[in-house]
C-alpha cells in the first residue's frame, strides 16, 4: 500500500524523534517535522492552483523570530468558524477539546494535541506549534508511541490525501525531498556523534588543571598580557569561543532540564535520564574562565603589575558588555569576586574601581537581576533590527538562562486540574529556548586568533587551594581567620612535600 505524502512527512519527523533517543540531536527532528508541515502546505496550495515553492531545509525552519504563540487554524476565518467549540468541516473533533484564549492554544488533551500535529486538507499546524509540541512531547509520551499514534491518524487520512490526478506527481516530489532530508540528517548525526566521542576523551574537571604551588611563580612567567594587551581584542576572542561553544547546545539539551526533573519526581532510575554533556561543557567553560581570571591576578608577584592586571580584566569585561557577551562578562566579574582575589585590599586600593562598580551594577542580583535583564532586553532589541552580525550578538548569562527555564517548569504544573496538558507553560519554555536558538545561530564577525585562543583554552588554572596560597604570598593574612587558613594551607603543603 502506497503511503500518502502527508503520512510520509509526519512519520519522518516522528521517526527522527525516536532515533534521537539514542543519538541525542532532537533539533534535527524538530526541523524535519517543521519542514513536513511547510511542504504539506505547499502541496495543498499547489492542488488549489496557487503558487507553491520548496521551503529551505535546515535549522532555520525551527521558528521565525516574529512568530507568536500557536494560533487557531488560519482556515477558520475562510470557513466561517472558530475554535471556540465549533467543529470545522472535515476536521472531526479537532476543535472540541483544546482550549483557546484570545485565539491562542493554552491547553488540551494529549490526543487532541497529537491530532493537531497532522495536516489535513483544511488545516495545517503552524511552525510554533510543531516546535513546541515535539520539544515537550517526551514529558508525556515516548517517541515510539507518538509515532504509532501519528501513523494511525495519517492512515485514516489516506483516502483524502490520495484523491486527485496529481497524487503520483506529488508522491515523487515528497520522496525526493525526504531522501535529501534523510541524507542531511544522517550526516549531522554522524558528525555530532564523533564530536561527543572526541569531547569525552578530553573532558576533565577544572580542578584537575589546578597546581598546588610551593613557591611563588617567577615574574618572567608568561601571562595573558604578554599574549594580548588589548581588552577589545580579548573580548572579541572570548566572544568567538562563546559562540563556538554555544553552537553545540540544542533544544533537547535545554529541555533535558524539564525531563530530568519529571523523571526524579516520578522516582525513575537515574539511568532512565539521558545525560547531556553539552550543558555541562558550557558550564565548565564559564568556571574555567572565572578561575583563569583569578589565576592571572593572584600569580602576579608585584603589586603594580597585579593592579594593572585587575584593571585590564575590568576593561575586558566592559568590552564584553558592549559586544553583548554577557556570559563572559559575568565569568570575569565572578573571577574577580572570588575570595583569593577580593581579599587583596592593597591591590584594590590602587585600582580605579569606577568602571568595575558600573559592571557590578549591571550584574546586581537584587530584584532577580533586574538590571541585567534590562540590558539583555536592550541587546535583544538591537539584535532584531541589526544590519550586521556584530550588532546581532547576544550571549546571555547561561546559568541565569537555565534557572529561568527551571523555575518556569517548577512554578507551573504540566497538567491543569481538569487533566488537560498545560500547553501555555510549554509554549513559554519553547519561546525562551527559541530566543536562545536565534542568538546562537549568529555568525561570529571576529577573526579567530589562534595564539590568544590557545592561551585562553590551555593556560594553567590554579585550584582554589592554590589561589589562596598565591594570594597569601602576595598579601599576608590580616585577621585570625585568614591566619588560621594560611597555617592550614602551609601544613598541607608540607605534608605533600
Amino acid at each position: 500500500m502506497q503511503t500518502p505524502p502527508a503520512a510520509r512527512w509526519v512519520l519522518l519527523g516522528i521517526m527522527v524523534t525516536c532515533s534521537s533517543d539514542a543519538l541525542t540531536p532532537r533539533t534535527l527532528c524538530l526541523s524535519a517535522a517543521t519542514g513536513a508541515a511547510q511542504q504539506l502546505r505547499a502541496l495543498w496550495q499547489h492542488r488549489a492552483g496557487t503558487r507553491s515553492r520548496v521551503f529551505q531545509l535546515g535549522e532555520d525552519m525551527v521558528l521565525e523570530s516574529q512568530e507568536t504563540m500557536p494560533q487557531t487554524p488560519i482556515f477558520s476565518s475562510m470557513l466561517g468558524s472558530s475554535c471556540s467549540g465549533q467543529v470545522q468541516p472535515d476536521m472531526g473533533e479537532r476543535c472540541v477539546d483544546p482550549v483557546y484564549q484570545d485565539g491562542n492554544l493554552v491547553s488540551g488533551s494529549l490526543e487532541a494535541l497529537i491530532e493537531r500535529l497532522v495536516p489535513t486538507m483544511d488545516y495545517y499546524p503552524d511552525r510554533t506549534y510543531i516546535f513546541t509540541f515535539l520539544l515537550s512531547s517526551r514529558v508525556f509520551i515516548h517517541p515510539h508511541e507518538l509515532l504509532a499514534k501519528v501513523g494511525q491518524i495519517c492512515i485514516k487520512q489516506k483516502q483524502q490525501l490520495e484523491t486527485g490526478t496529481e497524487a503520483e506527481k506529488e508522491n515523487g516530489t515528497v520522496k525526493k525531498i525526504i531522501s535529501q532530508m534523510t541524507q542531511n540528517l544522517l550526516m549531522a548525526l554522524s558528525a555530532r556523534s564523533q564530536y561527543q566521542e572526541i569531547r569525552e576523551k578530553f573532558r576533565q574537571p577544572v580542578t584537575d588543571k589546578g597546581t598546588i604551588l610551593k613557591t611563588k611563580p617567577q615574574s618572567t612567567q608568561k601571562d595573558i598580557l604578554s599574549v594580548c594587551c588589548d581588552p577589545l581584542i580579548l573580548a572579541q576572542q572570548l566572544t568567538y569561543i562563546e559562540l563556538e561553544r554555544v553552537s553545540n547546545i540544542y533544544p533537547e539539551d535545554l529541555m533535558q532540564i524539564v525531563s530530568h526533573m519529571d523523571s526524579l519526581d516520578n522516582h525513575k532510575c537515574r539511568s532512565d535520564v539521558t545525560k547531556t554533556y553539552n550543558l555541562e561543557a558550557y558550564d565548565n567553560w564559564f568556571n574555567c574562565l572565572s578561575m583563569l581570571v583569578a589565576t592571572e591576578i593572584c600569580r602576579v608577584v608585584k603589586k603594580k603589575q597585579r593592579t594593572r592586571m585587575v584593571e585590564f580584566f575590568i576593561d575586558v569585561a566592559r568590552e564584553c558588555f558592549n559586544i553583548g557577551n554577557f556570559n563572559s562578562m559575568m565569568a570575569i566579574i565572578s573571577g574577580m569576586n572570588l575570595s583569593p582575589v577580593a581579599r587583596l585590599k592593597k591591590t584594590w586600593s590602587k585600582v580605579k574601581t569606577a568602571k568595575f562598580d558600573v559592571l557590578e551594577h549591571h550584574m546586581d542580583p537584587s530584584s532577580n537581576f533586574c538590571n541585567y535583564r534590562t540590558a539583555l532586553q536592550g541587546a535583544a532589541q538591537r539584535s532584531q533590527s541589526a544590519n550586521s552580525n556584530r550588532e546581532k550578538i547576544v550571549i546571555p548569562v547561561f546559568n541565569l538562562f537555565i534557572k529561568d527555564i527551571y523555575f518556569l517548569h517548577k512554578i507551573h504544573t504540566n497538567r491543569l486540574p481538569n487533566g488537560q496538558i498545560n500547553f501555555k507553560k510549554f509554549w513559554e519554555i519553547s519561546r525562551q529556548i527559541h530566543d536562545f536558538l536565534t542568538w546562537k545561530q549568529v555568525e561570529c564577525p571576529f577573526e579567530k586568533d589562534k595564539k590568544i585562543q590557545t592561551y585562553l583554552l590551555t593556560a594553567p588554572i590554579y585550584s582554589e587551594e592554590a589561589l589562596f596560597i598565591a594570594s597569601f604570598e602576595s598579601e599576608g593574612p590580616e585577621n585570625h581567620m585568614e591566619k588560621d587558613s594560611w597555617k592550614t594551607l602551609r601544613t598541607t603543603l608540607l605534608n605533600r612535600a
